[in-house]
Order: structure tokens, then sequence, then C-alpha cells
């Protein structure tokens, strides 16, 4: 028996052709190693050696939890698309799990049998005490029932902690399941226009709810196909559009029908994304946490019955009316569970909205920060704090009031059972029967508090898993994935054909008939009318004006719009056998390096490789960075420019070996010399030769020579001509404003300007450590730093701490004291039967005495809780407030190298743990220390023998939890820097999804995923694991010590008396049961407080100057745009090389500015120096004011700078163009109006954008282009006196431009100072002066004429290289009209 108990089991692979390289011991010890957790021991030791147990240093992953094996078993009963039944997600899980389920319950029976042990035994030693040996009622000896105090609780603890073994198990598993079971479903949803009010459509038959994000989209379009001429040529007129036939929608009157639906969606649809970062975060925590189920539906019913047999065995029928109170009382605790869920439903929504609100802000940080808005965007995301600190203080009010009253249910019960025993039953109520009834009691008690508690888990957990469940089963989804698919009749068509026949698209399956039309109708339709199809093996040209639908017919293509058939023939087609690559026209870069970027999975050929970088003109842009193309992009590519990003992606496009291209305007962000390049050396080169491209561009010129097939799309999105001759677009097209070089380039002097567009792209010499932009995140090393749990502290106890933890302290004293005395008046009451018969006994007094000592003790410990309540509060508002404030006031560069999954962590992951288990815990530290000082007291009073023994036992359990925590504390960390890179994947992969999907590369996500995920797994198993093995050793300790007493109450010379004797065991069960929690508590507070360490790390970052009053300058600056520079240097870091050396100019207000130069000249360096938003020598004058003095909101809320890709917030119009409600209807239309956005809908019926338009998150559901427009109508309305511009209307067509244009120079005041940054020369050829840099330095400055006639001059020798040449010598010269006629 005992042999096979110590033999190590052979190890048993779960895939026999995949089996582990190492063995993780949990598979391979002995049972009994097994059982008692000592093969952690050597992970234990060696975590009290070293400072900090390294990831490498745990034990591996077992291949029980390879996510890939979890995934493979749980999805079929799970994901309804691998054949999951429409049992829901909780069924499933429960299938899953089965087999552990029912472990635990048998598990759990033993368990609850155990807890008896120690009340049957304390009751007869009492009894024995009381009697003695001549009448003693039982015929086992004493020392059985002392045997019995021990072992009961060895076997209680180890199925105890053998359950939880089990239970965490499932729990980590459970999470890696669901969490790749979202992420692959986010890789199916449909991503359209998502407005407020916009009644989604249906997956699986059933009304959708809101998608993540949406790809660029464009207007409502109908596309008109006529018929061939003669020619061969297809010309068209704009043909009316046919209606669409029925497909999956919801009809008006449903949506009517359901209107009282539609302010809910509202408010789901405005804060989905942080509603998805709470689906794998709070929600995901909140569902692991109901693993405790069985414990509350077995456990607690197995005890109570338990409970009523014992006391009914010891008190007789009293029992029962004790029973009946407690069956009486208990509606209440259920109503207050009630309350509990709507509260809780609504605190989620609140929290909804706040983690929306962060993300967005993150997302868009840079903007805020250039724009001066961190004080209002912080004290925005106050406001929403404070909506969820209400519903959060009425939650934990209201828990506090559930707990109080489940606990006193069980006291009145015990009260009514005693006065019923005594006044009715007249009968005894001895010592024995007291004290092993109190512990009963207690236990009753305490499964009435987890009635309590885990209703509340349960109930949040129930709302967290509806939630994940309606966002698998009704979000909407590409038409690939849903149950009922419109057909496509490809009979009609070459299956290997590109493009369309009779073919309606949409971004929603649903309508908007019942919306106002205020509102962004943009109920999507592209239509296309005939047939349209695209000549494989050549490049096509797609080509029109701003919003016209080009975009759209790449989703359309790609399956990114849902299909509804018109005709019996209907259908579109995209081969995908030979593989598809898209670029976007708003480059998807991941975190990697340049070189992963480029290959995207793909093998490596060095030979093709470089090719790409040659024709994709990266070889330049790599010889920059000192580690060419090792070097780290950053989060969204942030060390790239807009025009390196847009090459980058493109050359993922050319390396990748798809057969056929989507290219979506990759030359907007390149300067005409650049394209030129990519015209001539990448489509003209090998490596495109043969393979079918479809090109959208506004760079006609540029791109026709080079183009076999044409589709001009026009302003109210018909299609205007399709060809195959080049010739026939001349008639057609807008008005180029400017050409491209053709055949007069000279190829031997083309030279790659990149135009560079962030901060970072000029910072060379921050890069280090062979490329790598974002540091590993930091894992702090030995026990919590006293610095972080003063954070949390020092908010708790606000101005007046020694008022505030003074007086909790001295309630929760005054608590445990009467706690005790009550305890000690019980024995006293039963030790009167022992010398009085019970007709001299003063039941009433007693009663009375006991009831009164309840009452206080309640009073006292309500008012203390409620009183730490609104410390919690002003500590959450306040760490919350300092973090926020903290990331809003850090450095770009700061954000730059921090990704934005770790910013959210801290604000959702961190700031829940700050709002829940840090002050749970505090104060039950608080509570089991005071308890354990007090018991130790008291025992000792009575036995003061066990002094040295009490003291021993603390000793080693500090000893026991010491080793532990250091140990637990550095998994713990590296648990918790787990979660970021899950977090991280998602976030990419959503953002990028158009492009995951287009390339056919989800199945490299989802392993990617995986493996982040077995990172996560291999943190977490061995953490919960060591609560085991420190749980199990404590509880034999606290036995033993036991043990100990009571033999020594029952064999020592010195009697006690049986009062005291009970009163002393009852208070040593209650010490050992309080220093094994005091421990446990400090330890979960270390553990815990990992998230104030996490915040802690963000509060002391790198800081930009606070404001100050000295800094604020008169009420009436600035008066005017007037910039004068002195002797201004810049550089990245206060260690680094200057980037500019020493510039000196003046700007007149009312000066138009052009600056150009080539990569790493330092154009964007010179645009955030103005802003102060890199380190800065010298003096820069505006409006005679030195902005060195001058505070950063109020410097940069008086600049305007547009960026190439402007950021919007989610919400109407209005709100982006004034966040803060300052301006007019009138101010904000006229500012649209000037930034050309009525001039570019003039023929757009139907589609017009209004004030009262919805808006998502980042402006995802416009073109790039009408968020240029919309960047620089919002600059119109700020009225700032100096306004940049750095290539802000790249995306934007000639025509639209030149409106633009026109409005910088004519509608704009006269005193307003414009400073632009362009690629296209025709933009700045106009200004009153121009600047050109180089290395650092200005080399040329003067008007545009004055710098032609400069021989040798870099901008005339820009100008001479240009095809349109004359235009732009005429422009300088003022005489070309500005507008294209």
């Amino acid at each position: 028996m005992v042999i096979p108990l110590l033999v190590p089991r052979p190890y048993v692979p779960v895939d026999p052709k995949d089996p582990m390289p190492v063995t993780n011991d949990e598979q391979t010890c002995s049972l009994f190693a097994l059982v008692v957790y000592t093969y952690l021991d050597p992970i234990i030791f060696l975590g009290a050696r070293v400072s900090h147990l390294r990831f490498d240093q745990l034990p591996p992953l077992s291949d029980t939890d390879y996510s890939k094996n979890l995934t493979k078993e749980a999805f079929p009963h799970l994901d309804p698309f691998v054949g999951a039944k429409r049992f829901g997600l909780l069924f499933g899980l429960l299938w899953v799990f089965r087999k552990r389920f029912m472990i635990s319950a048998l598990l759990i029976v033993a368990h609850a049998a155990a807890y008896f042990a120690s009340p049957i035994g304390l009751y007869y030693i009492l009894d024995y005490l009381e009697t003695g040996k001549s009448s003693f009622k039982s015929d086992i000896r004493p020392w059985f029932w002392i045997l019995s105090m021990f072992l009961g609780p060895v076997i209680r603890s180890l199925t105890f902690q053998w359950y939880s073994f089990i239970n965490t198990k499932t729990l980590i598993q459970g999470e890696a399941i669901l969490t790749q079971l979202i992420f692959e479903h986010s890789l199916r949803i449909q991503f359209k226009v998502e407005n407020p009010d916009t009644k989604s459509g249906r997956s699986h038959g059933q009304e959708s709810a809101t998608a993540i994000a949406v790809p660029e989209t464009a207007p409502t379009t109908e596309a008109s196909i006529p018929t061939e001429d003669g020619e061969g040529n297809i010309t068209v007129k704009a043909g009316s559009s046919s209606k669409p036939s029925k497909g999956k929608r919801a009809s008006v009157s449903k949506v009517k029908k359901d209107g009282t639906k539609l302010k809910e969606m509202k408010a789901e649809s405005a804060n989905l994304i942080g509603k998805l970062n709470n689906l794998v975060t709070t929600d995901m925590r909140n569902i692991l946490e109901t693993r405790d189920f069985l414990m509350l539906f077995l456990f607690v019913p197995l005890q109570i019955f338990l409970c009523c047999a014992f006391l009914y065995q010891i008190l007789g029928w009293s029992a029962f009316v004790g029973f009946a109170c407690i069956v009486l009382l208990f509606p209440l605790p259920g109503y207050m569970a009630k309350l509990t869920q709507d509260i809780q439903r609504t605190r989620i929504k609140m929290t909804d909205a706040r983690v929306q609100d962060i993300s967005e802000a993150v997302s868009v940080v840079r903007m805020i920060k250039l724009f001066g808005w961190e004080k209002r965007m912080s004290d925005r995301i106050k406001d929403k704090r404070e909506n969820e600190l209400v519903w959060l203080w009425r939650l934990t009010t209201l828990e506090v009031l559930n707990q109080i009253s489940n606990h006193l249910i069980p006291i009145v019960g015990m009260i009514m059972s005693y006065a019923t025993y005594t006044v009715i039953m007249k009968q005894e109520l001895t010592v024995s029967k007291i004290f092993s009834s109190i512990s009963v009691f207690s236990m009753l008690r305490s499964q009435l508090d987890r009635i309590a508690s885990q209703s509340v888990v349960l109930i949040q957990g129930k709302v967290s898993i509806e939630r994940v469940d309606d966002f698998l089963r009704n979000t909407e989804l590409l038409d690939a994935f849903l149950q009922e698919t419109p057909i496509r009749n490809t009979s009609h068509c070459n299956q290997q054909a590109i493009g369309f026949n009779d073919a309606t698209f949409s971004w929603s399956l649903g309508t908007n008939a019942s919306l106002t039309s205020s509102e962004l109708s943009r109920d999507f339709r592209l239509q296309i009318n005939g047939e349209l199809t695209f000549k494989s093996g050549c490049i096509n040209l797609i080509t029109g004006p701003t919003a016209s639908g080009k975009t759209s017919m790449l989703m359309a293509l790609l399956g990114e719009m849902h299909f509804i058939s018109s005709t019996s023939n209907s259908w579109f087609n995209l081969p995908r056998d030979g593989g598809v690559a898209y670029a976007a026209q708003e480059p998807w870069i991941q975190n990697k390096t340049i070189r992963d970027n480029v290959l995207f999975g793909s093998p490596y050929d060095e030979i093709r490789y470089r090719k790409v970088i040659y024709q994709c003109a990266l070889e330049q842009d790599l010889k920059i960075f000192d580690a060419g193309d090792e070097t780290e992009v950053g989060e969204k590519g942030l060390t790239l420019s807009g025009g390196q990003k847009a090459r980058v992606s493109l050359a993922r496009a050319i390396y990748s070996p798809a057969k056929i291209l989507l290219l979506d305007d990759v030359l907007a962000a390149l300067d005409v010399h650049t394209s030129a390049w990519i015209v001539d050396k990448c489509f003209r080169g090998d490596l495109v030769m043969g393979r079918t491209v479809l090109l959208v561009t506004h760079n006609v010129d540029l791109a026709v020579p080079v183009s076999s097939y044409i589709v001009s799309i026009g302003s109210n999105g018909s299609i205007l001509t399709q060809s195959r001759d080049a010739e026939i677009i001349e008639n057609t097209l807008e008005c180029s404003m400017e050409s491209s070089p053709e055949s007069s380039r000279d190829h031997e002097d083309l030279q790659v300007l990149n135009e560079e567009n962030h901060p970072l792209c000029e910072a060379r010499e921050e890069k280090s450590d062979h490329g790598r932009l974002v540091a590993a995140e930091e894992i702090a090393e030995g026990r919590i730093r006293w610095k972080s749990i003063k954070l949390y502290l020092a908010a708790l106890g606000g101005k007046h701490p020694m008022v505030f933890f003074s007086s909790w302290a001295a309630g929760f004293l005054l608590t445990d004291w009467t706690n005790t005395f009550q305890t000690w008046l019980l024995g006293y009451w039963g030790s009167q039967y022992e010398n009085h018969p019970a007709s001299q006994v003063n039941v009433a007094y007693y009663l009375g005495q006991y009831t009164a000592i309840l009452c206080t003790m309640t009073t006292v410990y309500t008012l203390t809780f409620v009183y730490y309540i609104f410390g919690m509060m002003r500590a959450s508002r306040t760490v919350n407030n300092l973090l926020v404030e903290s990331i809003l006031g850090s450095t770009l560069r700061w954000l730059d190298e921090t990704p934005t999954a770790r910013i959210i962590a801290r604000c959702t992951q961190d700031i829940s743990a700050v709002d829940n288990p840090i002050p749970r815990q505090v104060s039950a530290l608080t509570e089991t220390g005071m308890s354990v000082i007090t018991k130790f007291g008291v025992i000792t009073i009575f036995t003061p023998v066990f002094f040295t023994p009490g003291l021993a036992v603390a000793g080693l359990c500090m000893y026991l939890g010491s080793i532990y925590l250091k140990a637990q504390l550095s998994v713990k960390r590296e648990m918790s820097n787990a979660r970021s890179p899950i977090l991280s994947n998602f976030s990419a992969a959503i953002t990028g999804i158009v492009s995951v999907r287009a390339y056919g590369a989800q199945a490299l996500f989802k392993t990617e995923n995986l493996q982040r995920i077995d990172h996560y797994v291999r943190t977490a198993r061995i953490s919960y694991n060591l609560n085991r093995w420190f749980g199990l050793r404590i509880d034999l300790l606290g036995s033993l010590f036991t043990v100990s007493l009571a033999t020594y109450l029952v064999y020592s010379d010195r009697p006690v008396g049986a009062g005291n004797a009970g009163f002393s065991l009852n208070m040593c069960i209650d010490f050992c049961m309080m220093v094994m929690w005091l421990v446990r508590n400090f330890n979960n507070l270390e553990v815990e407080a990992n998230s104030l360490e996490r915040i802690q790390q963000y509060i002391d970052i790198e800081h930009e100057p606070k404001a100050t009053d000295a800094g604020k300058p008169p009420a009436s600056w600035p008066t005017s745009g007037e910039l004068r520079v002195q002797n201004l240097s810049a550089r990245y870091s206060q260690a680094g090389p200057d980037v500019l050396h020493d510039i000196s100019f003046t700007v007149k207000s009312g000066e138009r500015i052009g600056v150009v130069g080539r990569t790493g000249s330092g154009k964007s360096s010179l645009v955030l120096s103005l802003l102060r938003c890199i380190v800065t020598d010298g003096t820069i004058y505006y409006d005679g004011t030195p902005t060195n003095n001058l505070n950063l909101d109020v410097l940069r809320s008086n600049i305007t700078v547009i960026p190439q890709t402007p950021e919007l917030l989610s919400g109407t119009l209005r709100r982006n163009l004034d966040p803060f409600e300052e301006h007019s209807d009138a101010d904000l239309n006229n500012a649209l109006r000037d930034a050309g956005l009525f001039a570019l809908q003039e023929e757009l019926d139907g589609t017009r954008i209004t004030l009262d338009s919805n808006i998502t998150a980042g402006g995802a559901n416009l073109s790039v282009g009408q968020r240029q427009i919309l960047a620089l109508a919002r600059a119109m309305v700020r009225g700032s006196k100096l306004l940049i511009l750095d290539e802000a209307t790249s995306a934007i067509d000639y025509k639209t431009d030149a409106v633009i244009q026109a409005t910088l120079r004519h509608r704009l005041a006269s005193d307003v100072t414009v400073i632009t940054v362009a690629h296209r020369l025709q933009t700045i050829m106009d200004s009153d002066k121009i600047m050109v840099l180089d290395a650092g330095r200005i080399v040329e400055f003067d008007t545009p004429t004055a710098l032609l006639r400069q021989e040798d001059g870099m901008l005339k020798a820009l100008v001479n290289r240009s095809a349109d040449k004359s235009t732009l010598h005429s422009m300088a010269e003022g005489t070309t009209a500005v507008l294209c006629t």
C-alpha cells in the first residue's frame, strides 16, 4: 500500500507524436508527492534563494495544459463554427470539464463530512471535563476525540486543497480556452460602419450586436455598367440603380417594434471598444471566479443538513426553532442579492464607459497632447470614473450589509435555540453543548456568508458569461460565416475572373429607415449594375474623387461587405487559390522588426527580399536605422513616418507569393520622386510582372502609363469609364494639379526623398539595443516596495490619515474585543450549571447581556466598515486620477516606447484590483491581525504555558509564509506581465483585421495567440499550485497546536474548569485559523499589491513640465501669428545628439511658409520643437512671448497641428469639431464648408455628413481623405494664430486639395500664420516663403521666386526634376490660377 504511493509515475504524452522534451514534475511525481505538493519544494526553495524567479526557471508547461490541445478538445462544444450546439457557453463549459466537476463533487462531500470531526471531539472532551471520568457519557477514551480533532482538520485540508488544485487547473484552462475562443471569433466579425443608432444585422438567425471597428469605408454608391461600343471600350453615363432584393436584414417594422432598444444599443455601440477590453479582462475574471459554484450548490446544502442533524442531537427540537428563524429571515439576503445583481449590471456599464474613454484617449493620446487637451480629457475620464464609483459605492455597501445580515441571521437563530432550550424545554445549557454548538452555528454562519458572497460572484459571472455568449452568437459576421448567405452564382463567370455582375454590397444587414435624417445614415450600398471585370496579369487602375467608393470596391472583393443578390445572375469573384495580398490606405504595421513586417510569415528568400527592399525604395531608410531591417518599429509603426509605413506595407504585399495584389492608395504618403521610383522600379519590375494588381490612387498621371486597365469612378459613385485603352481616360479624369515625371525623368539623379512625418523618424540616436524600441516590461524583484503600498494607504487615509486609520483600527479592535467577550460570556453562562440547578440560573439576564453585546458589536462593525468604504472610494478615485494624469502628462518618447496594451492593462486590470481585491485584503489583514493579538492574549491569560508554543507556531507560520511569498511574488509578477502580450496580439489582429483576412493569415495569428496563452498558463498554473503547498502546511500546524492544547487541558494536573477550557479551545481554534488567515491575507495583499507596483511604475515615468501660475500668458495672447526663432537646437533626449542645429528664422504674422527637405532633414523635429514636445535649446518667440516660459497646455492650445494621419474621437461630428462645446453650430458648419467637405458632398445625394453624424472610434467609418478634411475643419474651429499642416492633404484628391488650399489662402484671418510640410510641390509653391532643411539646418529660406533663381539650389533641383516644371514656376510667380477649371 505504501510503496505504490511513493513510486514516481510514468509520463504519458497527450499526443504520442509530440511528447514534451522536458517533463513537468506534476506529471511524473509519486502520488504522495502529488497529494502533499512536495514536488513543488524545489521551486519554493529556489525562490527563497534568488532575488527573482525568472520565467525560464519555472517548471515547463505540461502538455495537458497546452492551449492547442485544450482548444482542440473544447471547441467542438463551445464554438458554433466547430460544431457546438446552441446550448450556450455555460453548458458547453460544464460539459468540457464534466469529469473534473464530478471528482470535485466527491471531494466536497468528503470535505463536508470531515468538518464535523472537530465539533464532535470538542463536545466529548468538554463533557469529559465537566463530568469527570466517572460519569463520562462515552465509552471511547478522550485520546480518541483528541485524535479526531487532529485528523478531521487534516482530512478536511487535504480534500479542500485537492479540490482547489483541480478547480484552479480548470480555471486556468478555461481562461485559455475562452481567450482563444474570443480571439478566433473576432477574426470572423464583419467590420462595418457602426453608428450608435444603427440596428445591426443577424448572425445565426439572431439580431446581431455591434462589431469592433471598421476599415476605411466610403459613401453609398451606385455604379452603372453600360455595354461596349464598337471600339471595344466601355463608356457609361450614370445610370439608375436597381433595387436590391430581399437580403438577410431586419425589416423597418422590426426596427420600429424594437425601438425601445435603440437607446440601449446606442450606449453599447459607443462603448464597444471598452466592452471588448472588458471581455478579455474583467468579464473573463468574473467568469473564472465562479469556479466554486459546486461549493454553493453542493457543499452549502450538505453542510446545512449536517449542521441541523448535529444541533438536533445536542439541543433537541429547540434547534428547529433556530432553523425556523433562519428560514424566515433568509429572504432578506435573497432580496439584497437581487439588488446586487441589478447594481452590478449598471456598474459594469459604467466601467465599460470609462474603459471606452480610457482606450480612446490612449489611442489618440498624441493628438490630445499636441492640442493641449490633457486636463480636459483627464476631467472627462474623471467624470466617467465618478459615475462608476457611485455605483461601486452602492455595490460595496450593499455587499457589506448583506454579509452582516448573513452573519447575524445564524446568531439570531442560535439565540432563539438557546432561549427555547433553557426557557421552554427547561434544559441545562452546559459548556459542552454551548461550545460545540457555537462551532456548528459558526459553520452555519459561514455557509450563509458563502451564499451571500458567492451569490454575488455567481451573479457577476452570469452577467459576464451572458456578455461573452452574446458576443460569440449575436455579433454580425462576414457572409462566409452566416447561415443564410446570398447565393453567389459564379456559374456565369470564369472562376479565375476578378470582378462583379449586378452586385450590391452593404456594410450592415440592417436598415436605418427608422432613424432621423440627421444621422449619418450610411446604410452603405455599393451597387454595381452590369458586369465589371478586371484584367488579369496586369495593373488595373481605380481612380476617383475622395469618398467615391474606391476602397469599398476592394472591400467588397475581399468579402468584407455583405453581398446582396440583385438578380439571378448576380455574382462577384476574387480567386484566392493563388493567394491575395493587400496594402491598406492606412498602413497596418506590426510591433515587430521591419524584416518581420515585410516577411509576414513567408519564408526568407534573401534575393527576393533584397529586390523588394530596393524596388520599394527602402534601402535609404534602412541605412538611417542603426539596426537596419532588424529595427523594431514599435506599436502601429511608431518609429516610421507615414511614407515609410506605406512602403513597408507595400513591400509586404510585393514580397508575398500572392498572385493578386490589392493596393489602396499606397502612393498618397510619398513625395513625387519616391512615387516615381515605386512606379518605375516596382510596378514595372519583375516582381510585379504577371501578377494581377488593383491599384487605387489619386496620382493618376503617374500611374496611367503602367496601367493596362482603368476604372474611373465619379464623385456620385457612378462608373464614369472603364477601358483597356489608357488614352480614353483623358476625357473623363478630373484635372490633376500635379504630374509626375515620365519620359523626361533622369534615372541617375532620381533620389528617394521620403518625407518623414513622425517625430521618431529623425531620432536616429534613440535606436539602440540592436534596434529594440519597446523594452521588455519591467519586472520588480524582491518584496513589494513600501512606496507602492504607501501609494494606496496615502490615498485611503486622505487629508487626515491619522484620524482615519486610528478611528478605523479602533472600530475593528472594539469589534473583536466585544466578540471575544461574548464568547467568554456564553462559557460563563454554561459554567453556572456546574454549581447551580437550572432553575437558579438567570437565563433572561444572560440572554439580555449577550443580545446587548451582539447589538453593540454589530453597530460598531457596521459603522466602522461604512467609514472604511468612504476611504475605499477615495483611494479608488485618487489612484485612478494619479494614473490617468501621469499617462496624459508623459512625454511623447515614453508613449512611443510603451505599447497601448500595457497602458490599458494598468487602467483596467490593475485599477480593478484597486477597486476590490486590494481594499478587501487591507481590511482583512487588519481584522485578522487584531484578532490574532486578542486571541493569543486570551490563550496566554487562561493557559500561560502555551505562550511559548503559540509564539513558535506563529513564527513557523511566518517562516513558511516568507519562503512561499518570495516564490509567489516572482511568479505573480511574471504572470501579470504575461497578460499584456495576449492583449497586444488581440489588438494588433483587430487593428489589421482586413489585412489579416486578405492575406489569409488567420492561422498565423491564432498560432501566435496560442503561444502567448501558453506563456501565461505556465506562470498561472505554478502560481495557484504554490497556494496549495502553503495552505496544506499551515493547516497542519494549526491542527497540531489545537491538539496540543486539548491534550494539556485533558491530562494536565492543573484543571482550569470546563468553561475556561471550552473558551480556551475555542480561542485556540480561532487563533490557529486567524494565524493562517493573517499569513494568507498578508501574502494575498502582497500578491495583489503587484497591481499597485505596476501602477506606481507608470506614475514614476518621465513627465512634461506641469502648469504653473507663472506660465500663464496675458488673457489677450496671442494677438498675432508672428513667430521668431533664435538659435534653436533640439534633441529627443537629454543625453541624445542634436537633430536641429542653431536654427534661426522669423515668420511674420499671416505669412504662409512651405517646408521641404530630405529624409532626416529635421522637418518633423522643427514642428515638435515649436510645440516643445522634445528637448530644446534657444528661444522661440510666439507673438513676442518666449514659449519656454509658457505652460504647455496654453502653448499647444494656441497652435494647431494637422498630421498626415488624423485622429478622431467616437461620437458625433459635432463632438469631434468642438469636443468641449465652445462654439455654435454656425461656426462649425462654416469650418466644414471652408475645409472642403461641402464641395466634396455637392454631388453625393442622400449621404451627406452633418454635425449629428456619428463617427466611430478613430473615424473608422470615414475614408482617410474625409478624416483629413474633418481634421482641417477642427483646426479652423480652434482659431489658432499658428496653423501647421504636416502632409495634411496627402489622401485627398486634387480637386478637393485645391479647394482646401484656396481656403488656406483666402478664408483664414489675415494674421493666421500657416506652416505647411508637403510632398506635393504645388501645395507649397505659392507660399510666401519656402524653407529647405537638410541635416537639421536651414539651407534655404526665401520666397519661391528667389529660391528658383539660385543656381544649384535644392528647391530648384526638385522643381526641375518635376514634369510640371512650368506650372510650378508659374505658381511661384503668381500667374497661375490655383483652382483647376
